[in-house]
This record gives C-alpha cells, structure tokens and sequence, in this order.
C-alpha cells in the first residue's frame, strides 16, 4: 500500500494532489487542514471515502476503489486542547476507514490524524494518540492498521515512540524532515504509526505551497496479521 499524507495548510496546497497522484501513483491519500466542502469525489482515480463535518479545517481520506472497498468510515472527536476550545475549534481529529483489499483478500483500517497544535503539551498530544489507536481497534478489532498525519510532535520522539510501542504499535519517521517553516520548530511532524503492518519506507516527497511536506508511506502486511476467512483474494500477492 501507498499512502500520502499531506497537512494542506488551511487548504492552500489541495490544487496539488491531482499531480502527486499521478506522480506517486498513491493507493490512498490522507489530508489534514482541507476544507472539505470544497473536496472533489473523484481526485485522479482516487475516490473520496469521507471526510470530517464539524471541522474548520477538516480531514479526508481518499481511496483507489479499482483495488480498495470502503466498508465503514468514522470520524472521531479527541481531548480538545485550549487551543480548540477558545480560538479555532476542532471537534473531529481523527477519520478512519475500514476497507476490503480484494487483491490481497484481506481487510485493514486507515486512518488520518491531526493532533493539537504546539500550544498543548506532549502530553496532551499523546492522549490523543492513545485515544486514536483505542478507537480505531473500535472500527477494526485486530485489524492491520495505519494511522498517518501530523502528530505535531517535533521534540522527544523517544518518548513517545515507548509509549507507542508499549501498545503494539510501531512509530516510523520519514527519511527527512517534513516542516522547515521556522528554524525552531523544524523536524519530523508528519508521521506513521502501525500494527499489523511492516513499514517499509516512510519517503518526503518535495515541498509545495503547504509548511509541510507530504510524506508517502510505503507498507505490506506482517506475516502475523489476521486474515478474515470469509474474503478471497482476487489476486496472487498479499503485500499491499
């Protein structure tokens, strides 16, 4: 699987998704920051799944539907920081989708994520990721699963990667940094993390209008992740 996830900076960066599509030739697209009443159905060949109502700035999450079958798609509110209940609400900071990958005959969720801007603490932040994971298993018990998105996290990445992994899942940075915006906030803020799922490569693509940089996930499927006995696959490789 292929998956882009970009931070669109209030919108300003959605005119370039239809030529990162066609670049990369992603599976699926997360976003974050999109004004998703302006989104389109249909963005080369990828097929809006769906995207958040209550947002000022939204989440979206587009899918390759000539591979992908959208089960079930939910979105999700999170502990709010200061920041959302006094200036610029968020109600919905997380959006998942559980799909049917019908040429490996499994089953997976994916997820885009925006986590509390840097007024909040550390801790904060991770509540929500923790909160994230939780509900995500809600849509998909034991499913593979990937969640992507900026975490909003540039300082002591170790810390969370332990408590991450104390719960299963795997963090995977990007070969680069994705924001360079300002010189103290720089670093790696758009993230991947995992269960069920080898990351194979986590890859910053070039920057555009947006402060951030897309990354593109690159993932297959653990040898231990379950597969749902009632889903054949229609074709001869499991990797995704």
């Amino acid at each position: 699987m292929r998956v882009i996830s970009y931070n669109l900076r209030k919108n300003r960066a959605s005119g370039e998704l239809a030529a990162l599509a066609e670049s990369y030739d992603p599976d699926m697209f997360c976003l974050q920051e999109c004004d998703t009443l302006a989104l389109p159905e249909e963005i080369s060949g990828l097929h809006l799944a769906d995207a958040t109502t209550r947002n000022r700035l939204g989440l979206a999450l587009y899918y390759r539907r000539d591979r992908f079958d959208a089960i079930t798609t939910q979105a999700f509110a999170l502990k709010k920081s200061l920041h959302d209940r006094v200036l610029s609400p968020a109600h919905e900071r997380l959006i998942g989708t559980r799909l049917t990958d019908r040429s490996a005959g499994r089953e997976l969720v994916v997820a885009s994520f925006h986590a509390a801007p840097l007024t909040a603490r550390n801790s904060l932040r991770r509540n929500q990721i923790r909160t994230a994971h939780e509900e995500l298993h809600t849509l998909g018990p034991g499913l593979p699963t990937l969640m992507v998105g900026d975490y909003n996290y540039p300082l002591f990445k170790e810390n969370l990667s332990e408590k991450v992994q104390s719960r299963g899942y795997d963090l995977t940075l990007s070969d680069s940094r994705t924001y360079t915006r300002y010189k103290v906030f720089r670093g790696h803020y758009d993230l991947a993390t995992s269960i069920g799922l080898t990351i194979e490569s986590v890859e910053t693509l070039p920057r555009g209008t947006s402060d951030h940089m897309p990354i593109l996930v690159t993932a297959s499927y653990s040898h231990d992740a379950p597969v749902p006995t009632d889903i054949v696959p229609t074709g001869g490789t499991f990797t995704i």
